[in-house]
């Protein structure tokens, strides 16, 4: 039997490492069964449609709405757990342990500028992104493909700015935020906003920096190991 296209991505740090801003239970949760049952339905709808194969994750992203690449009668599973497996990969590298918080390089911080006006004002934009995103979803701040200028944006569910046919604004994203219920609501309940502000205190913002170089020159960030298929 052939191993399974898609794997969970170990972390690279310990459950409790974002303590006290995003509790450990949450994160051990979130990883080994929310982030695990999209790579399980991602092996499973590879089974019942093996051109898939042909595709990275990034690439299934990137084809979400095109029915030239992915079958409409597989589409919506893709759209749901290759979002999900992509966005929960991309989130837990932009976090990390709040002592390791070394903020925005120059060249980063530049940008925000030039888009935002100030760190602050950027930091307002995303926070009313991500507590106005109804229900769930994802705030981002990432890379405009024509202008290389930073935007901001939500998107529902698993999508992602990736899915240049079914979003709003498509960018290739250097930092994204889940608004999921299940990423915070332990520690935090109802308190959205609360937990949106806590944030900020574990960006890795050295993976970020990487990010908005590698999005400049139109990459899309590595954010597993090793090639998912």
């Amino acid at each position: 039997m052939s191993a399974p296209a898609f794997s969970l991505p170990a972390l690279h740090y310990d459950y409790s490492a974002l303590e006290p801003h995003i509790d450990a239970t949450t994160m051990t949760i979130h990883h080994t069964k929310h982030h695990n049952t999209y790579v399980n339905n991602m092996n499973a709808v590879c089974q019942k449609d093996a051109s898939l194969l042909s595709l990275d994750l990034v690439a299934l992203n990137q084809k979400v709405g095109d029915t030239s690449a992915i079958s409409a009668d597989v589409m919506t599973t893709v759209r749901n757990n290759g979002g999900g497996h992509w966005n929960h990969s991309f989130f837990w590298t932009v976090l990390g342990k709040p002592a390791d918080n070394n903020g925005p390089s120059a060249e980063v911080k530049g940008a925000i500028d030039a888009a935002f006006g100030s760190f602050d004002q950027m930091q307002s934009a995303f926070n009313a992104a991500a507590a106005g995103r109804f229900g769930s979803g994802w705030a981002w701040l990432g890379v405009d493909a024509a202008s290389k200028g930073l935007v901001i944006t939500s998107t529902p569910n698993q999508d992602n700015p990736l899915m240049t046919a079914v979003v709003d604004k498509p960018c290739i994203p250097i930092l994204g935020l889940d608004v999921w219920e299940h990423a915070y609501y332990l520690k935090y309940q109802n308190k959205r906003p609360e937990y949106i502000q806590n944030f900020w205190q574990v960006v890795n913002w050295d993976n970020v920096n990487k990010y908005f170089a590698e999005a400049t020159q139109g990459h899309v960030p590595s954010v597993l190991p090793k090639p998912a298929l």
